[in-house]
């Protein structure tokens, strides 16, 4: 059997960044649907930005399965072939093209994060097609010539609908943006928060309170490099919840698998696996409950869980606790 090459794999990401704006090309008009249901204004000085990472990662467990099932196949070969083709022709609809159920609770996140701005007060406005994937994958795996002109892509949209402030709804996001982009682009000033940071200094609107338990996953990116640490607890708390601590947790959070999902997914299950055991031995109830606010830790987790914990995103429980009363 030939193994796959993830030299080539990772070109087919890299072409892609450089080509077509993203690792995992999401259509623009299906990765801006929500907002076009919201209504949400165009531009402006405060935006709302998703960098399509809680669209991606649907798309991405395609991909790996259909790795998974190249890298053990005669057909592992051909991927030099497929990276050369896709060079001419967007491939992914053809190899990782989720079901509109895959892509559903990943596609409501960013509607989620919306109201709750809204239901806070909050006024943004929205890019619609200029929401672009930040090049975090491509970063971390050692394209930085390739991410630095596209940052300068995206600080140019920014200029061009005079953005001086952008609320982020992920970890990796908002550290690109806020800790990596300054450093490859030059002059680049935008102030850049997480929702959660935002909400946690307005204060979260709280008008359904939500009962229970939930052992809380810290996102490395969050807790090690953005000090996201208690705001993300400050709002659980306050939407309700008893917010319980595993073993490793904070700055000392255990990860999740990903993204190394993307080239090693046998090793990034084994780390998932490792630590949903931590996560259901600090979790009270049945079943256990555990809440993420990453989208590479919420697919890596709910799939390791396989049904015995479970695993929501954050935005769940507090546009849950901040819904209409009846």
């Amino acid at each position: 059997m030939t193994a796959l090459d993830t030299r080539e794999v990772i070109g087919i990401l890299t072409d892609n960044l450089r080509l077509r704006g993203s690792v995992l090309p999401v259509p623009a008009r299906r990765a801006t649907a929500w907002a076009r249901e919201l209504d949400l204004p165009r531009g402006g000085e405060r935006v709302l930005y998703t960098g399509t990472m809680y669209h991606i990662v649907a798309y991405t467990e395609r991909l790996v399965s259909l790795q998974q099932r190249l890298g053990s196949s005669r057909l592992a070969s051909l991927v030099p072939l497929a990276r050369r083709m896709n060079r001419l022709v967007n491939g992914m609809p053809l190899v990782a093209w989720p079901t509109r159920s895959e892509r559903a609770e990943y596609e409501r996140v960013p509607t989620n994060v919306a109201q709750l701005l809204r239901r806070a007060g909050i006024e943004f406005g929205y890019l619609y097609e200029d929401d672009l994937y930040t090049g975090v994958l491509a970063y971390d795996l050692g394209a930085e010539d390739v991410v630095a002109a596209h940052a300068r892509r995206i600080a140019k949209i920014f200029r061009k609908y005079g953005v001086r402030e952008v609320v982020t709804i992920d970890p990796h996001t908002t550290n690109m943006l806020r800790s990596v982009f300054p450093r490859l682009v030059e002059g680049f000033q935008v102030s850049v928060r997480s929702y959660l940071e935002v909400l946690a200094k307005r204060g979260l609107p709280v008008t359904a309170p939500v009962a229970g338990d939930v052992v809380v996953h810290d996102s490395c990116v969050y807790a090690r490099y953005e000090g996201v640490i208690e705001a993300p607890r400050q709002l659980l708390a306050r939407a309700g919840l008893e917010v319980h601590e595993p073993g490793n947790t904070r700055t000392m959070t255990w990860c999740c698998g990903g993204p190394a999902e993307a080239l090693y997914p046998e090793k990034a299950g084994a780390v998932a696996a490792k630590r949903v055991a931590q996560l259901r031995e600090a979790a009270p109830g049945t079943p256990a409950a555990c809440v993420t606010m990453c989208p590479i830790c919420l697919v890596n987790l709910k799939k390791a869980a396989d049904g015995t914990m479970a695993v929501r995103d954050i935005s769940e429980y507090l546009v849950e606790a901040t819904k209409a009363r009846a």
